[in-house]
């Protein structure tokens, strides 16, 4: 029973590879939505459902935004996989003054994404941790 289990758990983590096509789109409360697909790589030879993320966004090291959704998405062996993202932005956390530079192209944020996925392999459940971090300019 144990060699069976063991041979199910991934031998290598999935990888955040990078969060591509980012846009910012007009939100509620005049608060901006951080939109764009967050890309994936499965290393192991084994298919992956994944169930949910649950990341924290952080810019500039601060807490920005939380992404909590379940999805259904499969994971095929040695492969990419792209989810789409829509994240709900706090920009009086990191401060209008900067927020106002960036839009003119003089400041460049520190995005760091850090949480979990909990994915299915062969029907167990795991819990895999994500750790990316990117730069990212606004654009008018």
């Amino acid at each position: 029973m144990l060699v069976i289990i063991t041979a199910c758990v991934p031998r290598e983590r999935v990888v955040l590879q990078e969060i591509r096509n980012l846009s910012i789109e007009a939100g509620q409360n005049f608060e901006p939505v951080l939109a764009g697909e967050a890309v994936f790589y499965n290393p192991n030879n084994a298919r992956m459902k994944l169930r949910e993320i649950d990341i924290e966004v952080q810019i500039d090291g601060k807490k920005s935004a939380t992404i909590k959704q379940r999805l259904a998405a499969v994971a095929k062996p040695k492969s990419e996989f792209a989810v789409p993202l829509k994240v709900q932005l706090a920009l009086k956390d990191v401060g209008l003054g900067d927020a106002l530079k960036s839009l003119f192209g003089a400041k460049k944020y520190k995005i760091r994404y850090a949480g979990f996925l909990r994915v299915t392999i062969n029907g167990l459940p795991m819990k895999i941790r994500v750790d990316h971090q990117e730069e990212f300019k606004l654009r008018l």
